[in-house]
């Protein structure tokens, strides 16, 4: 029997966010600089697992991925079956701040996509003396909406499908289609009402045009990759937020689209190096 195991270890941590206690899963590969990778709206950390299984990248880096409350293998938080979930800016911030604090980071770098590129430019606002480097990707302080989220939880209708669907003309052409496909199936997996409670961040609350001045991008270095084919946060958007932003490093890249790292792993993996080997000559 073959057998090929990946380096990849899985455990959970439970601690105080928004002053509920969390379930929260993990997972993590490598030694060396902290790498917290934040996922898409509606998804996990799965997202990640091929940067987890690369040894040019795990040689220097810890990277770790975990499953924000309600998502993947993370529990929602108790009395969840009470209430709606909506993922506020505030909200969004504190369990990153939580989680890195939890496991007692040091200075990590912490790369983030969609809504994670999003919050990626909030905590390059708020809290840069924390992070060695931003990453975001996918990120711009502002797009408009294309989506109607009224349809993500109804009883008449498969939200899963419904969001891969919505999500899947998000994925450039070129993604090879093994890829394509395990990128939409997480979507499938998602909780009730999760899909549509990130999307209230992305639509309601984290508006964050004007409200970026004063980002130092001489103490934590931020940078920025779009995918070339993503028109839910298009290059333009990310070249225009940049703009507003001293320092800032952007990179557009070809033949990708919403979800580089998962979706076009080895395409993605050209454009993350190179940022990541800037970082680790810091």
């Amino acid at each position: 029997m073959s057998v090929e195991l990946e380096p990849i270890v899985g455990r959970y941590a439970s601690f105080d966010i928004a002053g509920k206690r969390c379930r929260v899963y993990f997972e993590e590969a490598g030694q060396g600089i902290p790498l917290v990778c934040l996922h898409t709206a509606g998804a996990d950390g799965r997202q990640y697992r091929h940067m987890m299984c690369d040894p040019d990248i795990t040689s220097r880096y810890r990277v770790i991925a975990f499953d924000m409350p309600w998502h993947g293998k993370s529990y929602p938080p108790e009395g969840w079956q009470d209430q709606e979930y909506r993922l506020s800016t505030e909200l969004y911030v504190e369990t990153v701040m939580a989680f890195c604090q939890a496991l007692a980071l040091d200075r990590p770098a912490l790369i983030g996509c969609s809504i994670g590129g999003r919050i990626v430019l909030q905590l390059a606002h708020l809290h840069s003396e924390f992070f060695r480097a931003l990453i975001g990707v996918e990120a711009a302080d502002h797009q408009e909406p294309w989506y109607d989220t009224s349809w993500l939880h109804r009883g008449d209708v498969h939200g899963g499908e419904v969001c891969a669907a919505l999500v899947s003309g998000l994925v450039a052409p070129q993604s090879p289609p093994v890829h394509r496909d395990e990128t939409l199936w997480q979507y499938m997996q998602g909780g009730p009402g999760v899909f549509r409670g990130d999307l209230y961040f992305y639509r309601v609350d984290s508006d964050l045009r004007g409200r970026l001045d004063g980002i130092r991008t001489d103490r934590c270095p931020l940078y920025l990759l779009t995918g070339e084919y993503d028109f839910s946060c298009t290059p333009e958007d990310t070249l225009r937020t940049a703009a507003g932003i001293p320092g800032a490093q952007v990179t557009v890249m070809r033949e990708l689209g919403h979800f580089p790292m998962s979706e076009n792993p080895q395409q993605f993996r050209g454009y993350v190096l190179p940022v990541l080997d800037a970082i680790a000559r810091q």
